[in-house]
């Protein structure tokens, strides 16, 4: 796996501007790091085109109202690194979308990190189970996991980064997916997921 921190930047249609961290490429046998953090960069677009839709729609037409703010921070737990492994280093990448959206990566984080500490949704815990969270935890705020890929947003309300972070998360998931599928194919039988084998 490769932990060197690679970055891809672009703009949306809508004219949002999308930055991408990559902490971490646990698929190097799929993408080398370019590749990866373009497809977590063109998942990062299809998010800011949700913000923008959702950020100039009237609340009577926004299926989840209006988001307050035309931007958001996402963070991205690895799902292939064991719960041994402090939350700081599962980080696998970073999203920040739109002017603004690095002020919320620490809220993010938090969610993220939470949930993975916790074995679900963070914002569940924060409203249902303080217990759960001691001196200095976050407070707010749900995450998401689809299918182990641990997502944290923040920006909007609850309910609209809950959306953003599973949408970014379904989407890692498919297209991670069918480049399994892809790479299978190709490289027939074996017992690892390697070049190598």
């Amino acid at each position: 796996m490769s932990t060197a921190l690679t970055q891809a930047h672009g703009v949306s249609d809508g004219g949002t501007a999308v930055r991408v961290v990559v902490r971490a490429n646990p698929y190097r046998h799929l993408l080398d790091d370019a590749q990866f953090g373009q497809l977590l960069l063109r998942l990062g677009l299809n998010r800011a085109t949700s913000i923008e839709v959702n950020h100039r729609s009237s609340a009577a037409t926004a299926p989840r109202g209006t988001y307050g703010r035309a931007c958001l921070g996402m963070v991205m737990m690895d799902p292939t690194v064991g719960l041994w492994v402090t939350n700081t280093e599962a980080v696998m990448a970073a999203l920040i979308i739109g002017h603004g959206g690095e002020d919320f990566l620490t809220n993010a984080a938090a969610k993220a990190g939470g949930h993975r500490r916790i074995g679900r949704n963070y914002g569940e815990a924060a409203l249902v189970d303080p217990q759960l969270i001691g001196e200095g935890g976050f407070r707010h705020g749900h995450s998401v996991n689809v299918r182990g890929v641990v997502v944290g947003a923040s920006a909007q309300t609850p309910d609209q980064d809950l959306y953003e972070a599973t949408s970014l998360a379904t989407e890692f998931v498919e297209a991670i997916q069918e480049l399994c599928r892809t790479w299978g194919a190709g490289a027939g039988p074996g017992d690892w997921y390697s070049a190598e084998d």
